[in-house]
């Protein structure tokens, strides 16, 4: 049997029957046979690996991202791309808040502590200072914050060009990247497995309470921004009871994602349902697709709180006002989240390095996320899915009564 077939044969199995395989099978070595290095290393090599691409997808991702936004949609689109980016950015405040509420810590590998900052002047110079780096550098060096800068500003002014040439060039190299991560993460179940292996062979079993803490935490917040922040969003614009509304999505949509785990895979599903409630098809086919992009509240949640628990490991005191600059980096970073499996876990350096935290520190935090990520990553995609619809309604209802129309959604 070739390499190819091998290859086939292994992804034709569930990526997430996989990883639950890796993590017992990790945790049945680390008991039984401790101290095999070449089970280790395989942990090493997918670190590693999403370190090396890491830097080139974010640069893509947001640059492809800008260069591709549209222009003149209309006062509907409008008001969805403002809810869209809008409860992302509140779900990354409700993150930061029960992040200090519930402040966690977690079993780090040899964490380097050498450059993290305390003091918020020293912080905030060095983020300014190390915006302006060169991008090639900031590349090969994992400079989060000089990469989106620099990333940002390649996306707008192929933008304003309207070159269709330089605007493909940056989605097809954002599409082999993305491809590139895709291969990576079909071996992850692999670098779990070593990663599981090296952590409890030192630590024991006690791990996995950190790692339940921590998925609580992620859950908690998602619920609140599910079941409380959004609607209050929705009731405000629609001047109606939003959990019908809110409930149907879930039913119809959330139960779908958290299976698929794909906001791109549910996108006819959510088609469909825009059509049963009603709603105008030449809004919400670019709306739903639009969603399934920018709306990213479970990624938000995910990079701020994995952040800052990265940070409260370090023993750093983290200023509140740059935990509202990360914030806004986290909501910037989930926008460009989309279309990739763990999108959201491999931008956590971005938001990392906010605080001045290592790209070690920050890749054994991205690690984590993948061990966690059968329940986290499910209930993520669950969230950004359903909001797609469920905001897509709130802006056609809010539109239709700023005009004094009625719509009467088919709940």
């Amino acid at each position: 049997m070739g390499l190819l077939q091998v290859y086939e044969r292994w992804t034709s199995i569930n990526l997430v029957v996989r990883i639950v395989a890796g993590l017992i099978i990790g945790s049945v070595l680390a008991l039984t046979v401790p101290g095999i290095a070449p089970i280790s290393l395989l942990g090493t090599l997918f670190v590693k690996a999403l370190t090396a691409i890491a830097p080139i997808l974010v640069f893509v991702l947001i640059a492809s991202s800008l260069a591709g936004s549209g222009h003149g949609l209309g006062s509907k689109f409008e008001k969805v791309l403002i809810l869209y980016i809008g409860s992302t950015l509140i779900a990354s405040f409700v993150a930061v808040v029960m992040s200090y509420a519930f402040p966690l810590t977690v079993t780090l590998i040899d964490p380097d502590t050498s450059e993290t900052v305390s003091g918020t002047w020293e912080l905030i110079s060095g983020i300014i200072t190390g915006i302006f780096t060169n991008p090639v550098t900031a590349i090969m060096d994992a400079n989060y914050l000089s990469i989106l800068f620099w990333s940002a500003i390649v996306g707008f002014f192929i933008k304003s060009l309207r070159s269709e040439t330089l605007k493909n060039i940056f989605q097809e190299g954002s599409q082999v990247v993305t491809m590139i991560i895709r291969t990576i993460i079909q071996f992850a179940p692999l670098g779990i497995m070593g990663l599981i292996y090296n952590t409890v062979s030192t630590n024991g079993l006690e791990i996995f309470a950190e790692y339940g803490a921590l998925i609580l935490l992620l859950v908690g917040c998602m619920l609140i921004v599910m079941f409380v922040t959004n609607p209050v969003i929705g009731g405000i614009l629609m001047r109606r009871n939003p959990y019908p509304l809110l409930l149907r999505c879930l039913r119809d949509s959330a139960i779908t994602a958290f299976f698929t785990r794909s906001s791109a895979a549910n996108i006819p599903v959510n088609m469909s349902l825009c059509e049963r409630l009603g709603l105008d098809k030449s809004f919400y086919s670019v709306s739903i697709p639009l969603g399934a992009t920018i709306n990213m509240n479970g990624a938000a949640i995910t990079i701020a709180v994995m952040s800052l628990c990265a940070a409260f490991t370090l023993g750093m005191d983290v200023p509140v006002i740059l935990a509202i600059l990360m914030c806004f980096i986290a909501t910037v970073a989930a926008c460009g989240a989309s279309g990739v499996s763990g999108g959201s876990l491999l931008l956590i350096p971005l938001a990392c390095s906010m605080l001045n935290i290592g790209n070690d520190v920050a890749m054994q935090m991205v690690a984590i996320g993948f061990i966690i990520g059968v329940i986290q990553d499910s209930l993520e995609t669950s969230l950004n899915s359903s909001a797609d619809v469920y905001f897509t309604a709130v802006a056609e209802v809010a539109d239709a009564r700023k005009r004094r129309e009625y719509l009467e959604l088919n709940l």
